[in-house]
């Protein structure tokens, strides 16, 4: 019935903000705000009605959660860098009736999954900087999906993110695209040292690491290595949110299955020690998607607390 039309990993760097205001960060970000709002573009032109974030800046202990209010208005402050996101608007309408059946259908496929219509639960920025630039005019509905979570196995987001594909192509009337909403590597510079690494990767080996995962995205036929990778890439790597994010959108991809070209829309940068890009990732026909089983494995199940 429905159709997921585009898929993409971006990024939510708080200096994407600055980046409006006056002062010495002026216009440092206009790339990733570029490519943000060109992603939005692109949704337009294929008639997306909703935007399915998954924000790794949203903390969760147990279970998966979904933010599907009516509407979301008001002020944000980042209690994390309170000096880069300070009182700014966002303003958008959610859409309670997909989150509910994206919930429902993440628990039929053995994902514990909880959706939240009636609730004051306000975004994190994980959501609201991409909304700021791809949704300036209110032209989408958004729904906001837990990312960074703390007790969780990545196969069990992998399979979140295809039960989801699986409701809006089978129960939903309309069109949606997926946001992975978090960086690469995700080592933030030492304190005291953040302005020396305003635009520079933390560690050599961290930005070959990085480096060399975008080219096995563009290159299209080494999903399953990277599939295969990705618990010790989040760990080694410092994957923001764990990468949940990245397998919720592989998932939702075909996981191992999935044959398409990444698309570099704002090349790699580096942000204050992490790594950041915006990359739309095509939605290819997936009938046989190996999407991992529930229960995790050693080879493929990992936990987000035993990577420290």
């Amino acid at each position: 019935m429905g159709k997921l039309a585009l898929a993409a990993k971006i990024t939510h760097v708080p200096s994407m903000y600055l980046s409006e205001l006056d002062g010495p960060r002026k216009g440092t970000r206009q790339d990733a705000i570029d490519g943000h709002r060109e992603i939005g573009r692109r949704c337009r032109a294929l008639g997306v009605d909703t935007l399915v974030v998954f924000d790794t800046h949203w903390l969760v202990n147990a279970s998966y959660h979904v933010n599907c209010a009516p509407h979301f208005e008001g002020r944000y402050t980042s209690n994390e860098l309170p000096h880069f996101i300070s009182n700014m608007a966002y303003a958008c309408d959610g859409n309670p009736a997909l989150g509910q059946l994206l919930a429902q259908y993440c628990n039929d496929w053995g994902v514990e999954t909880l959706a939240h219509d009636a609730t004051t639960l306000a975004p994190e920025y994980g959501t609201l900087v991409p909304l700021r630039y791809m949704n300036e005019d209110l032209h989408f509905k958004v729904v906001s999906v837990s990312a960074l979570c703390m007790a969780h196995y990545l196969n069990d987001s992998a399979r979140l993110g295809w039960a989801m594909r699986r409701a809006i192509e089978e129960q939903y009337d309309g069109t949606v695209a997926f946001l992975a909403s978090g960086s690469l590597s995700h080592r933030f510079a030492q304190n005291g040292l953040a302005p020396e690494y305003a635009h520079r990767i933390w560690s050599p080996f961290l930005e070959t690491l990085d480096r060399r995962v975008l080219q096995m995205w563009q290159a299209g036929d080494q999903w399953a290595d990277f599939c295969a990778m990705l618990p010790e890439y989040a760990a080694k790597g410092h994957g923001e949110g764990f990468m949940h994010d990245t397998a919720m959108l592989l998932g939702a991809l075909g996981w191992s299955g999935y044959d398409g070209r990444a698309e570099i829309v704002t090349p790699y940068f580096g942000a204050s020690g992490t790594g950041q890009l915006n990359a739309v990732f095509p939605v290819t026909p997936q009938s046989g998607a190996q999407i991992p089983a529930a229960q995790a494995s050693a080879a493929i199940g990992y936990q987000a607390a035993s990577r420290l």
